[in-house]
């Protein structure tokens, strides 16, 4: 059984509509055209999936006893990643990533401390950047320390960071030549696909589990661009003394009274501030009790932390998930 060498999927030249396609005479023989197309000409193409597979592949690993790595994106913590680790075994091992996202001022140690508040029990919790090749030896030392076999499992939500972070341990720490296709799309990767790292460990990327209610499902390609964060936040600071709303583009508005917000979302996204809250009927209210030291998040986009405990309201586009956490910075 041939698998696609980019995305994990199944090989096959019968059925250019399902995945894992690739033309009998094309001279990419170890990728599927989907993934040809993203990496040599940037064309993405949405593939829809659900979480039973991501779920079976965690209860097998799980049986194995294999390390695990659990890749948490920093900067879009998902509300359920407690789900995950239910399924995992007690060799887990919490990789977050995209340091280079959030403000440098945050410690690596406050980072670190927030594992615990997540509820997880791991070995070890590593903090790390692929683009920046940060925290990389670290994280390739603790897979020595504590793989149980030759094989490590890499898990996560989708877009967290795992393909890009496997990619990188190729480039660093072997001769392969080999690249795992990455996107800004979910469901990039659709399949176990195995990488020998060196003699000793193949690194296992696995497909991510969909977080339901994120905002980049329902977004395009050019918003996509804009929503996905490439370099450190300048966070914006508004102190709210009156009735106000603030816009983050026309997907979402948010109106307090008074409050101190500081919102964490990618640079690249226009945020306005107006002093008439007229009603929006085709958005969907949250109406948030939000307690001392916590954030608003919304999934996807980014969060909000906030100055005092107050009710706010968050309009968003319809299915767009919104809840609280305890603050992250």
């Amino acid at each position: 059984m041939n698998k696609c060498l980019g995305c994990g999927a199944v090989l096959q030249n019968n059925d250019p509509k399902k995945e894992g396609y690739v033309c009998a005479d094309a001279k990419h023989k170890d990728l599927c055209e989907r993934c040809f197309r993203i990496q040599h000409y940037n064309e993405y193409k949405r593939i829809t999936k659900d979480n039973n597979q991501f779920i079976d592949n965690l209860e097998y690993i799980k049986k194995t006893g294999d390390l695990t790595v659990l890749v948490i994106d920093l900067f879009q913590m998902n509300q359920n990643i407690q789900m995950i680790c239910e399924h995992c075994s007690s060799n887990l091992l919490v990789v977050f990533t995209k340091r280079d996202i959030l403000p440098l001022s945050v410690s690596d140690e406050k980072l670190k401390a927030y594992t615990e508040i997540l509820g997880i029990k791991a070995l070890d919790t590593i903090i790390i950047s692929s683009n920046k090749n940060y925290g990389l030896d670290d994280l390739y030392a603790a897979i020595h320390k504590y793989q149980v076999s030759q094989y490590v499992y890499v898990i996560g939500y989708t877009n967290s960071g795992k393909s890009t972070l496997i990619n990188h341990m190729i480039q660093n720490y072997s001769d392969l030549k080999q690249t795992i296709t990455t996107s800004m799309l979910s469901s990039t990767t659709l399949g176990n696909l195995e990488i020998p790292l060196t003699e000793n460990v193949i690194l296992v990327d696995t497909p991510g589990i969909l977080e339901e209610g994120n905002i980049c499902e329902q977004l395009n390609v050019s918003d996509l661009k804009k929503i996905l964060p490439k370099k450190e936040i300048k966070p914006i600071t508004y102190q709210i003394k009156t009735k106000q709303s603030i816009w983050i583009e026309s997907w979402v508005r948010i109106d307090t009274e008074l409050n101190n917000l500081t919102i964490y979302v990618s640079n690249q996204l226009k945020i306005v501030r107006t002093f008439h809250n007229t009603p929006i009927t085709h958005f969907i209210p949250h109406v948030i009790r939000v307690k001392e030291q916590e954030d608003i998040v919304i999934s996807g986009l980014g969060f909000i932390k906030v100055g005092k405990p107050e009710v706010i309201t968050v309009y968003t586009l319809p299915n767009v998930l919104v809840y609280t956490r305890k603050s992250l910075i």
